[in-house]
């Protein structure tokens, strides 16, 4: 059997959150299918996914269809399905902790406060799997619900499009040579 890659996309299904900072994850799986000629589009684990191939490895790419902090079942369930390794695995999240536009690749680590991380965590049970984190910038208090729900602003967009199609490159370059390589080829470039 084909060695299996999934790369899940963190999001808010719906129009009301498809241009919001909180929907960043589901930005680079929507790069990913343009790079990967793949479309997420099919109703499978409580999310919409695509199959394809990179480097001999079947990928699949996933949106979670329930809102962000229940991802963790979608996630959960087709790991179970295709019976991965966890080191397959690779979400791409919106953070707070980091400034706007900034990319980091860990090879696991805490939620750190995003909950749908914390609840992949908790369905997983294990936090040690991928995350392309990109940062959207911090918020205080009771701003933080409306800044990750927010829409970006005219001068965070330009580095909120750039992060988004660098973590397209580093979840593309992870496909191929896996975690470690990637952490050292992409959390050392940043362009700000």
């Amino acid at each position: 059997m084909a060695e299996i890659r999934l790369v899940v996309g963190l999001g808010n299904p719906g129009p009301e959150y498809a241009e919001t900072r909180h929907n960043l994850g589901f930005k680079v799986i929507e790069t990913l299918e343009d790079a990967l000629g793949i479309e997420v589009k099919q109703r499978k684990f409580n999310a919409r996914i695509g199959e394809g191939w990179r480097a001999g490895r079947k990928v699949i790419l996933m949106k979670p269809w329930t809102f962000m902090n229940r991802s963790g079942q979608s996630v959960a369930t087709a790991v179970g399905f295709y019976k991965m390794d966890l080191h397959d695995l690779m979400v791409v999240v919106d953070d707070m902790a980091l400034e706007t536009g900034v990319l980091r690749i860990r090879a696991e680590g805490s939620a750190g406060g995003h909950n749908g991380l914390a609840d992949i965590i908790q369905k997983l049970g294990t936090d040690e799997f991928a995350r392309c984190r990109v940062g959207i910038g911090a918020r205080l208090g009771d701003e933080a619900v409306g800044h990750v729900l927010g829409r970006p602003e005219s001068e965070e967009k330009p580095l909120l499009n750039r992060a988004i199609l660098r973590a397209r490159d580093a979840v593309l370059y992870w496909l191929e040579f896996g975690v470690d390589r990637t952490m050292n080829e992409f959390n050392r470039m940043q362009d700000q």
